[in-house]
């Protein structure tokens, strides 16, 4: 017992000992610590040694060695990065340059065919200009060495003119006279022939007409049309041409977006518009069925146009529009739309629906607008029905359709042709004046009234008019006495179109001619014999206009 008691103090001591040398040392033992850290910045092609304190960025390292970055100037690594003992910096200089460089736009070179020059015969009409544009280079260049070249900007200082060459392509047609003017639009150009045939003349030249609106004025002085534009906004642009000078005058109307009208009125002053809202959907516009008049004067001078309809919906399929047609009292529209024909008056501010249609139902994007035209006398309204046919699944896929006479000092309409398909197109002749009777040996003076015919299309297969070719009928008023004129029964028919009478007779044959497109050329057909007369064959032509 006593050798155990002994031991336990003896081994405490030894313990306390060792505990306490331990303390001892450690407290007094020196803290070894690293303040100073050595950094390398590489910058401008030179080497800098910098010594920074524990912990600093490579910005403190930078203002360190009073090395200060440009605005596109950057570290590697980024300023933020703590650094350590022996890091190192890399300075990338960035520049950036802007130049300007002028290149040369090369003219095109078109070539018209013109009827008027024999046949290979070449006339320069309109020489050749270089246009002018300006591109602007950004350069970015890292520590001296070019790293990207971009185009930031074009601009075109001077647009380019293109030469104009026209090529003859003169035809065996012989050269006949005509009264009045005829405009005519063939691939994007617009031309005019005055006396005869053979005296045609170019109007515009750029090839961007879209025959959306191609209409002379009244006088036949001016040409009303539409240029293509194919701006994200604009369908097209609608413009103006003064005809009765050397060079046409053009005049930009300041208009755009037109698609089924525009027009001049009855005076040469006054022009009529109903515009659309481009879509990226088909059939690529949201009609507005709006109506503006603006003032075009004789001297150019292009009046602010005024609201006569605000947009509205245009009543069923409102969105394909509306068409309108000038009465010659230049004070009344006809208007059509696929649910109704009927009557705006600019003096009463008044839209009045005359006869509804049932509208048909096409199946696709598109909305059939029944034509509408004006007797010469501006009593009886011309246009097309579309009626409930037998077999039809429903009234809205009925294939029938029949001209129909609008009598405008009441009663209702009165159908003239059934069956006559929907893109019949009445248009009235002008007015002529007819003896009724003869003076007689009393002296009584002779009765005279005037008379009008109307010219229509009828459909050579009637239950498929959508697809249908057509041929030329002339009837008169009250719908009698119809005859086939052109082309000869059992040919390829025209298609669907709006036919235009000459403005006054033909002075050779004293009847009124009939103007219209056949495979690509304008044909004159003689209102009462039928002689059909080829008069261009550039194989080209989509519009016309007779005045």
């Amino acid at each position: 017992m006593r050798l155990y008691h002994r031991w336990i103090p003896i081994n405490f001591r030894i313990v306390s000992t060792i505990i306490w040398v331990v303390w001892l040392a450690a407290c007094s033992a020196p803290q070894v610590t690293q303040d100073v850290i050595s950094v390398t910045i590489l910058a401008d092609g030179k080497s800098y040694q910098v010594q920074a304190q524990a912990g600093s960025t490579v910005e403190d390292a930078l203002t360190k060695a009073g090395i200060s970055l440009g605005e596109l100037d950057r570290s590697e690594p980024p300023l933020f990065t703590v650094l350590t003992d022996g890091s190192q910096v890399g300075i990338v200089r960035v520049r950036e340059e802007y130049y300007i460089e002028q290149v040369v736009i090369p003219f095109e070179h078109q070539e018209l065919r013109n009827e008027a020059l024999t046949l290979g015969e070449r006339l320069l009409s309109q020489p050749g200009v270089n246009g002018l544009q300006e591109i602007t280079y950004r350069r970015v260049y890292e520590n001296s060495v070019e790293l990207l070249n971009t185009i930031v900007k074009t601009e075109i200082i001077q647009e380019a003119i293109p030469e104009i060459v026209m090529v003859g392509s003169q035809t065996p047609f012989a050269s006949l006279v005509i009264p009045g003017k005829i405009a005519y639009l063939s691939a994007g150009n617009a031309w005019v022939m005055e006396g005869t045939t053979g005296n045609r003349r170019a109007v515009v030249t750029t090839g961007d007409l879209d025959g959306q609106v191609f209409s002379l004025s009244p006088d036949g002085d001016w040409l009303l049309f539409t240029r293509a534009e194919d701006e994200d906004n604009s369908i097209n642009r609608l413009w103006a041409a003064r005809l009765d000078g050397e060079t046409p005058l053009l005049l930009d109307l300041g208009v755009t977006n037109i698609i089924h009208f525009a027009d001049w009125g009855a005076a040469l002053s006054v022009v009529g518009y109903s515009t659309v809202e481009p879509r990226s959907t088909a059939p690529g516009w949201q009609a507005n069925n709006d109506l503006y008049i603006m003032g075009v004067s004789p001297s150019g001078y292009v009046s602010p146009a005024r609201p006569e309809l605000e947009a509205n919906s245009g009543g069923v399929y409102g969105w394909w529009g509306m068409d309108f047609k000038w009465a010659s009292d230049g004070v009344r529209l006809a208007f059509a739309r696929p649910d109704s024909v009927g009557l705006y008056d600019t003096r009463l501010d008044l839209l009045q629906p005359l006869v509804s249609i049932i509208p048909f139902q096409t199946g696709g994007d598109w909305a059939w607008v029944p034509g509408v035209s004006w007797a010469p006398d501006g009593n009886v309204l011309y246009s097309v029905q579309h009626v409930e046919g037998p077999g039809s699944p429903s009234v809205e896929e009925s294939p029938r359709f029949d001209l129909i006479a609008i009598p405008l000092g009441g009663g209702a309409p009165v159908s003239l042709v059934e069956d006559v398909g929907m893109f019949a197109y009445p248009e009235p002749s002008p007015l002529t004046s007819v003896i009724v009777h003869e003076a007689d040996q009393e002296n009584n003076a002779p009765v005279i009234e005037n008379e009008f015919r109307v010219a229509y299309l009828q459909a050579i297969f009637p239950a498929q008019s959508e697809s249908s070719r057509y041929r030329l009928f002339i009837m008169d008023r009250d719908g009698s006495n119809r005859i086939g004129l052109f082309p000869a029964e059992g040919a390829t028919g025209i298609e669907p179109q709006r036919v235009i009478w000459s403005p006054y007779p033909v002075e050779e044959s004293s009847h009124f001619a009939i103007g219209l497109i056949f495979q690509g050329n304008i044909w004159m057909v003689d209102s009462i014999s039928g002689l059909a007369q080829q008069i261009t064959g550039d194989g080209l032509t989509v519009r016309i206009d007779w005045r």
